[in-house]
């Protein structure tokens, strides 16, 4: 049975990053807020907060887990503080998963950046992404965690 998951990533920093890893058989995950391409988010953005907010939480209905990929620049985001938060309240599974190693579109990896504080108060793991046999093992282990 595929699992239901939302990722939470800093969309323009770390798409790129998260692309290699998010196609995972045992997961059916989706991009922040449910946006799958950049001309999404930027039309959402242009619609101000509280419609970022409703896609958030539509794109969260339904999941188990959230996975929260921390990039160098993850940290402190607004949207993604809002998307730890909505999973908290919605009883979600959630992990912490470092891509600051992975390569972006010019090849370059990244600085490891700070896990974001709501992670961290909240007592959520956080491990480096090595493999997607890992990832999934991972998130079998928040969804336990949660009860779900």
């Amino acid at each position: 049975m595929a699992r239901r998951v939302f990722f939470s990533f800093h969309y323009q920093r770390d798409i790129w990053r998260v692309n290699q890893i998010r196609n995972i058989p045992e997961i059916t995950g989706c991009a922040a807020a449910g946006f799958q391409d950049a001309s999404l988010w930027e039309e959402a953005k242009k619609k101000g907060d509280a419609e970022i907010k409703k896609m958030i939480d539509k794109a969260l209905e339904n999941t188990s887990v959230t996975v929260v990929f921390i990039g160098n620049k993850t940290a402190g985001r607004k949207y993604i503080n809002y998307e730890i938060e909505q999973s908290i309240a919605r009883g979600n599974g959630i992990v912490g998963i470092q891509i600051h190693h992975l390569k972006n579109k010019d090849s370059e990896t990244d600085d490891a950046g700070a896990t974001p504080a709501k992670l961290s108060n909240g007592g959520y793991k956080v491990y480096k992404y090595v493999d997607s046999e890992k990832l999934a093992a991972r998130i079998e282990e928040a969804a336990k965690a949660a009860g779900k």
